[in-house]
């Protein structure tokens, strides 16, 4: 059954022990695809999802996958991961919740996935404690579920040789199109400028945004990216909605500020 307060499916509909295994393991955030041509969430709230959103994504990628180290960082069931991996790439996926991670791993005994493919259970604040960096990394559906999300992408600057993409919920600016630059300096005698409606600002949720309490924040768009540019990321195109191509830059941004998990 389909839960559309939730964004989530209780799994498949379909008779059979896979079907019943999927029932089991629900709800799914992710309608996976498995080889005998059940899906995990066929009645899935947003359609065949995450796979229409990421055909755009890899449709307006300007480069090849094959070969590279990624990191899936809140790989929830696994899809993009499994995608990836069937693509060539070397994939670490890492989610923190244990509910998705088993979803992921009974996933790939049954998807269509590459050799090169590992879950792990972690939370984007170990990774500073991993020895390992990556050529791109994704972060979907991850920043506005954390309390301290600036923190996170200091994190993945560290170990993010080259590409980020990342998809958040963001509200959109008012009247300015990303990204929006603030002058070099706000002084004390004269705060009006913070009152600009495009400011960069995060909107803190102190109950619940979608009936989900792990959310915490929400960026506007210029807050999204002046977030990205502090952490020494660099926006290069949007590759979907609410979804955007990072390139790590040599600006040491918030890396400039010393810290130990």
């Amino acid at each position: 059954m389909s839960r559309p307060d939730t964004l989530q499916s209780d799994g498949a509909t379909a008779e059979g022990p896979l079907a019943q295994a999927i029932r089991e393991l629900g709800p799914w955030f992710h309608n996976l695809h498995l080889k005998d041509g059940t899906q995990t969430a066929p009645d899935h709230p947003l359609g065949d999802f995450p796979a229409w959103r990421w055909r755009e994504v890899m449709e307006n990628l300007s480069f090849p996958v094959e070969g590279l180290r990624v990191l899936d960082m809140g790989c929830n069931a696994g899809f993009h991961a499994f995608d990836l991996s069937r693509r060539g790439a070397r994939v670490v996926a890492a989610d923190m919740d244990e509910h998705y991670l088993a979803q992921a791993r009974w996933a790939s005994e049954h998807v269509d996935r590459g050799e090169h493919l590992v879950f792990r259970r972690a939370s984007v604040y170990d990774v500073s404690r991993w020895d390992e960096t990556w050529d791109l990394v994704l972060f979907q559906g991850v920043l506005y579920h954390l309390r301290y999300p600036l923190l996170a992408l200091d994190v993945l600057a560290g170990v993010c040789v080259r590409w980020l993409i990342i998809q958040t919920v963001s509200i959109p600016a008012v009247t300015a199109k990303p990204p929006f630059r603030a002058g070099p300096n706000v002084t004390l005698e004269d705060l009006t400028p913070l009152s600009d409606p495009d400011w960069p600002r995060l909107a803190f949720i102190e109950d619940t945004l979608a009936k989900d309490p792990t959310n915490w924040w929400v960026p506007n768009g210029p807050a999204l990216f002046a977030m990205l540019r502090s952490a020494g990321f660099a926006v290069r195109r949007k590759l979907a909605a609410e979804t955007w191509l990072c390139e790590r830059t040599d600006r040491p941004g918030g890396a400039r500020l010393a810290f130990t998990l």
